[in-house]
């Protein structure tokens, strides 16, 4: 299935690609993951198109937000990767406070498009999220999935990915504050 598959840097030359995933989404289509990066109250108040225009600033900055897939130059997923230190979010998460004082890169949100779901297309953004992180210095991966067998759900909080998925990808559970929803991390050297 991978050859199926390209993935490319979230830069600002495809943003209309990424916009067509996110629009192919209920969620994605307004939150456009400033949920991660702003405050709550910002965050609610740009519900749609606010956080549309935020997005538009963000990708314009030098340093991708994520990786985009794409099926034969067509958009097909979306995965936020950077370093964990540009998430308000977490900054500001008692559940996801740091585990200890190192630096690390956060992934925090699939999206996959409507036409592209149940291929497996989460878990190859996962593999090439963590080959961005790498060529970008990240040094250790972290990441905040749902453990559906303690959930017992598939519906749309999987946003930040599943913990089967990044236990397959050789990420360890280090902290869980939440019953539902483990820290996991890779080393990446």
């Amino acid at each position: 299935m991978q050859d199926r598959f390209s993935f490319l840097p979230a830069t600002a030359d495809r943003l209309a690609d990424i916009e067509m995933v996110f629009d192919d989404c209920s969620g994605g289509r307004n939150c456009r993951c400033a949920y991660w990066y702003l405050p709550n109250a910002e965050y609610k108040a740009g519900w749609g198109e606010g956080n549309r225009s935020w997005f538009r600033n963000l990708i314009a900055e030098p340093r991708p937000p994520g990786i985009l897939g794409c099926h034969e130059n067509e958009p097909a997923g979306w995965c936020g990767v950077a370093p964990r230190a540009v998430f308000d979010r977490l900054r500001r998460s008692k559940p996801f406070a740091p585990v200890d004082g190192r630096s690390v890169w956060s992934i925090n949100c699939f999206i996959v498009r409507k036409p592209f779901r149940r291929q497996g297309l989460s878990r190859l953004l996962l593999v090439h999220a963590v080959e961005f992180a790498k060529a970008n210095g990240a040094e250790c991966l972290e990441a905040y999935p749902v453990d559906q067998g303690a959930r017992g759900s598939n519906g749309p909080e999987l946003y930040p990915g599943t913990l089967s998925m990044f236990l397959d990808a050789g990420f360890v559970e280090v902290a869980r504050r939440l019953p539902t929803r483990p820290i996991v991390r890779l080393e990446c050297r």
